[in-house]
């Protein structure tokens, strides 16, 4: 561990595993030309002192699930989302749950998956139900013009939400923004939280992302961090490093990531309670 970053994070709450031989979704955005393997991931873990970290369902390789399931097995100090269609049996997801599975992702967005489903159809209902009986949660993101619909109706379900990558909101319109606006009422609802993942995509997209990009992001990082500690609490929120850094690999490390963490919550006891938060939540 760095001496200059002497309390890291308990869990982190965000990352990707993959092989360069896994089958690739037809909506791909990117195709990795590594591997990120689950023992690539936890010798990074161990170099920064961090007990755990959750797998996320990754959007590039759609519903095959299966080498994250294989690593969940085999490492009790890893949990993961999956992404799954709405035919899925009861059965199956049961043994995802057998395997460390806590969560289903649901990314709603036409650029990631392709066409955007309705939710609120019987086939998804069932789904939701199905994610409730097992203590899941719905690990969650989608496009503006759905978000806060969304996020209603699955609040009408009964699942846990976690809201990922900060909602991805419009940084222009600060709190007036709508997805913040709806990410706030499902946290005072009661039944959701917040991750605060992947800062260092706020930095511009670019051939050629700089310093000084990345400067820009932890200035936006902080202050919403700032923001949502004011108004929710760190109770309500869970810290991701968003590992490969999928897009970013040549400008971004691990080290950064927990800077930009320390840097935006400054307060060891707030981390300590985020930390705190995602044992519950993920490792319960």
């Amino acid at each position: 561990m760095t001496d200059d970053f002497i309390v890291p994070p308990i869990v982190d709450c965000h990352a990707h595993i993959f092989t360069q031989d896994m089958p690739l979704s037809a909506t791909a955005w990117n195709r990795p030309d590594y591997d990120f393997t689950a023992e690539d991931y936890l010798a990074i873990l161990d170099e920064f002192d961090i007990a755990f970290g959750v797998i996320a369902g990754i959007s590039l390789y759609g519903t095959y699930n299966d080498y994250m399931i294989e690593k969940l097995r085999q490492y009790k100090r890893l949990r993961g989302t999956v992404n799954v269609s709405t035919d899925i049996t009861r059965q199956e997801l049961g043994a995802m749950n057998d395997s460390g599975v806590v969560g289903m992702r649901l990314f709603l967005a036409s650029n990631h998956f392709g066409e955007v489903p309705d939710i609120k159809n019987e086939d998804y209902q069932r789904l939701f139900r199905r994610v409730r009986d097992l203590d899941w949660h719905i690990h969650f993101l989608a496009a503006e013009d759905i978000f806060a619909e969304s996020l209603d109706v699955l609040q009408e379900a009964g699942v846990k939400v976690v809201i990922d990558h900060f909602g991805r909101p419009d940084l222009d319109k600060g709190e007036n923004c709508p997805k913040t606006i709806a990410t706030r009422k499902a946290i005072d609802a009661g039944n959701a939280w917040l991750k605060i993942s992947g800062g260092f995509r706020f930095a511009p997209v670019s051939d050629d992302i700089s310093e000084i990009d990345y400067e820009f992001a932890r200035v936006q990082e902080k202050r919403l961090d700032e923001y949502w500690l004011k108004t929710v609490g760190a109770e309500r929120l869970l810290w991701g490093s968003d590992a490969p850094f999928v897009g970013r690999e040549s400008s971004m490390c691990y080290k950064k990531a927990l800077d930009a963490f320390a840097h935006a919550v400054p307060d060891v006891a707030d981390r300590h309670t985020i930390s705190q938060t995602a044992l519950k939540l993920y490792f319960s």
